[in-house]
């Protein structure tokens, strides 16, 4: 199964101050970035990856369904949103990918 390539409008990305190194800017420039993904209500998963999706991401899903990702790797705006666009995409690869032992109880249960 290929995996879906999720719309930009379905990505809500905000920045916030970075914590940690990096130099006199570091409490006044947002340079994190904090990407929102509602995958409960997405119109580009199917429910079996909502499901698996549900697991993979564990405490970093909300209650309500939204994948929360900080990222700040990174001294720039642009470099952390695409560490956490790339980071958001391998969740979603991984929810794509059909479990060995799934597919063993399967074969079992027949």
């Amino acid at each position: 199964m290929s995996t879906p390539t999720i719309p930009d409008d379905e990505l809500h990305v905000t920045y916030i101050l970075a914590s940690g190194p990096g130099g006199q800017n570091v409490n006044k420039v947002a340079t994190a970035a904090q990407l929102r993904f509602d995958a409960r209500n997405s119109p580009t998963l199917s429910q079996r990856m909502k499901r698996r999706l549900v697991e993979i991401a564990g405490s970093r899903m909300t209650g309500d369904g939204v994948i929360v990702l900080t990222a700040r790797r990174f001294r720039s705006q642009i470099r952390n949103r695409e560490d956490a666009v790339a980071r958001l995409h391998d969740m979603i690869a991984q929810a794509c990918t059909v479990q060995a032992c799934a597919i063993m109880s399967c074969r079992r249960a027949t």
